[in-house]
């Protein structure tokens, strides 16, 4: 294994709560577990100015940059490379890996770690159209960064087909590489959820447009008739508002709970709550949300788009259509399979505490136990297994959901087994340390090839950009040479 010095740029990092945030800490953690050099390139957050250190010594910094929209850096291409280039020389980085199409600091430093002769390689987190201005901008400009890039990282191979055919890159130099969980970390706690048969359903995203907020409020009211059914939602975005709104006039003030934006450390305090996760995303390469909830113990309903069918197996999750009617029939089919689960397990422990009676289908509760008749007991536990079984939205609905559903119920500790089994960091470290070896040996790019890979985005215009970038780096090597630059210490390592 080739022990190499990297530095992961993006605009997203902590304090910033996010998948991405949480891909970049995790596999930092595991490369320098492994003997890598990995420093963390990012704009400052608030009090988050100059260089921090994080857990095992991860070395951050905080380029002193202001925000122009959506947590991302203005993309001036020139502004930023005496920050950039001073960093990349001081900590002697071999490879730039770039995260997020959206972030514009990662464009600009796989810019100019292909200028100064580095390696490159750039995550994709996210999936694009093709259809309006913004992804048609977008794709363009990513074209024109990948065509200089040393290798791509997708993950999820639809996403790998998403960016091959909207960047133009060549499909052998896309790898797929997915995001892991720590199923250490997220483990199942049935003991924090309601035990007085309430059922909590779990939300946690950024509260925005693409993660179809929109569709998360048109559901919540249908369920103002079913008073045992509660709502989590965890996150904050502009879309909060929407979402208060609807819990106000559906007057579900006391069903409806808003925690708002939590530490990533603390959201399995919250889904450990929950008996159903619902994701309603409109678009999505990978969803770490859905797994971190499926490594709890929790049944998740999710749309089917993007890359999530292929994230999970069908027996942990239900997918569904990015519509109204379908994730509310999702959510039903989750409801009825756990109250068929609840009903027949309660019967089941009732059967073996009751004394023979010498047959017969009816449940029998010993007198001792409760004071209420059995017929009553029995009557209310009856009417509480009918109030979901009877709520349909369709005519087919309940041919649909039968009580074989319960069958598919996994015990939580058996989901976190199956997700750890499937997506750990070890093996996402390991995929990614490939990447790094095989472009180590890649010889070096001059800058008449690095100026013909922007050629392919047919912007004639940008190649007067690049030439301005290397004339910058060129006027800043002759009054700052890179050799007489004072170079980071590294501190010794304990294993």
């Amino acid at each position: 294994m080739q022990r190499c010095k990297n530095i992961m740029v993006s605009d997203f990092f902590y304090p910033s709560i996010g998948g991405v945030e949480e891909h970049i800490f995790n596999l930092a953690q595991m490369l320098l577990k492994r003997g890598h050099k990995v420093i963390i390139l990012t704009h400052c957050y608030n009090d988050c100015k100059g260089v921090r250190y994080l857990t095992n010594g991860l070395k951050v910094y905080y380029l002193p940059i202001k925000v122009f929209y959506n947590q991302s850096v203005l993309p001036t291409m020139i502004c930023n490379v005496p920050l950039i280039r001073s960093v990349l020389l001081r900590e002697q980085i071999e490879i730039v890996h770039a995260h997020s199409a959206f972030s514009s600091l990662a464009h600009e430093s796989i810019l100019i770690g292909s200028l100064l002769g580095l390696k490159t390689v750039f995550t994709d987190h996210s999936l694009f159209g093709f259809a309006d201005l913004s992804a048609v901008f977008t794709n363009k400009m990513l074209e024109l960064d990948l065509g200089a890039v040393s290798h791509c990282i997708c993950v999820s191979h639809v996403g790998k087909e998403n960016t091959v055919l909207r960047a133009r890159v060549p499909k052998e130099k896309v790898s797929v590489i997915p995001n892991a969980v720590d199923t250490a970390f997220f483990i199942p706690d049935p003991s924090q959820r309601p035990n007085d048969g309430l059922i909590n359903i779990v939300l946690a995203s950024r509260l925005v447009y693409r993660k179809g907020i929109d569709l998360s409020a048109s559901i919540i009211p249908r369920f103002k008739q079913m008073p045992h059914v509660k709502f989590i939602i965890v996150g904050d975005g502009p879309k909060r508002g929407l979402l208060e709104e609807i819990r106000e006039k559906a007057n579900m003030q006391d069903r409806v709970e808003i925690v708002g934006a939590v530490e990533h450390a603390r959201v399995r305090d919250y889904l450990v709550k929950g008996h159903i996760f619902v994701n309603t995303s409109l678009t999505e390469a990978y969803c770490m949300a859905i797994v971190e909830a499926a490594a709890c113990g929790l049944q998740v309903v999710s749309t089917r788009v993007g890359g999530i069918p292929e994230v999970l197996p069908e027996d942990l999750i239900i997918l569904t259509e990015p519509e109204v009617d379908s994730i509310y029939e999702g959510l039903l089919k989750a409801l009825r399979r756990l109250n068929n689960c609840k009903y027949k397990r309660f019967a089941n422990e009732v059967n073996r505490t009751s004394a023979p009676n010498g047959g017969g289908d009816e449940v029998r509760f010993p007198k001792t136990k409760h004071k209420s008749s059995r017929k009553r007991l029995n009557q209310r536990l009856s009417k509480r297994f009918n109030a979901i079984n009877n709520f349909t939205v369709t005519k087919n609905t309940r041919n649909e959901f039968t009580s074989s559903d319960s069958e598919s119920i996994l015990c939580p500790y058996k989901c976190n087994e199956r997700v750890a089994s499937l997506y750990n960091w070890e093996n996402i470290t390991e995929r990614t340390e490939k990447v790094y070896n095989h472009i180590m040996l890649e010889p070096p790019s001059s800058l008449g090839s690095i100026l013909y890979s922007y050629l392919h985005g047919d912007v004639w215009p940008i190649l007067l950009a690049i030439s301005m970038v290397h004339l910058f780096l060129r006027f800043l090597e002759y009054i700052r040479p890179g050799r007489f630059m004072e170079k980071a210490r590294e501190w010794p390592r304990r294993d």
